[in-house]
């Protein structure tokens, strides 16, 4: 239960940092996507929506499901992140962390499904 409230409160923190700091997040939506300023109010909204979830609720698998298909939606932004050499907020970081990065999704893919 300790791992889900903990996972709900960083979904709904990253959900809000989109509106608090939304240029950051604008930055790392590859180029080729239109409608930055909107994917990244979307997602916001999403991670503070699965984040609330996740720290009230037990989620079923379906619930599981979408979150993870969520964190696949975005991992592409993670991957424009690393190769573009991107800050991560203000601060950058060396192309080692951003690649290391990387393979936590997955990770936290994982304990989603174990949730």
């Amino acid at each position: 239960m300790m791992i889900r409230i903990i996972l709900g409160l960083g979904f709904t923190t990253a959900g809000i940092l989109h509106f608090l700091r939304e240029t950051n997040f604008t930055k790392i939506v590859p180029s080729y996507l239109p409608f930055k300023k909107e994917i990244v109010y979307i997602s916001g909204v999403m991670e503070v929506m699965m984040g609330i979830y996740l720290i009230f609720k037990k989620p079923n698998e379906m619930a599981k499901n979408l979150i993870n298909a969520f964190l696949l939606g975005v991992f592409p932004a993670n991957i424009y992140m690393a190769r573009k050499e991107m800050p991560l907020g203000d601060k950058q970081l060396p192309k080692s962390a951003l690649y290391g990065r990387l393979p936590l999704q997955f990770v936290l893919m994982k304990v989603i499904k174990n949730l």
